[in-house]
């Protein structure tokens, strides 16, 4: 069985849709920021795709790659963060209840 270009995109089109449903559908703001990296690992799926099926084969998509997800994990470490300090104030992860800046 070889893979194709089709197979990585529907791949990544399913972990976007999976993604993008967590993150307009949950209240929980650690499965958001879950969804969220779902969203970007899709992407990084369809930027090493291209660039091992894309009209000039290289390794730039495998690189920009590697940029995006050292960014995710600093937007992940970041947000975690946030989250904590959040759940401190406020006692409950419920993105819904973070709604305003005041204490």
């Amino acid at each position: 069985m070889t893979l194709t270009l089709t197979s990585y995109l529907a791949l990544a089109a399913i972990l976007f849709v999976i993604g993008l449903y967590g993150v307009l559908t949950k209240r929980n703001a650690v499965l958001v920021l879950f969804s969220i990296e779902l969203m970007l690992n899709a992407a990084n799926i369809n930027l090493v795709a291209f660039s091992k099926y894309g009209l000039f084969p290289g390794v730039t998509g495998q690189v920009f790659t590697l940029f995006t997800i050292t960014v995710a994990a600093a937007e992940a470490a970041v947000g975690i963060a946030i989250l904590i300090a959040l759940y401190r104030n406020r006692e409950t992860a419920e993105a819904d209840r973070y709604n305003s800046m005041k204490g």
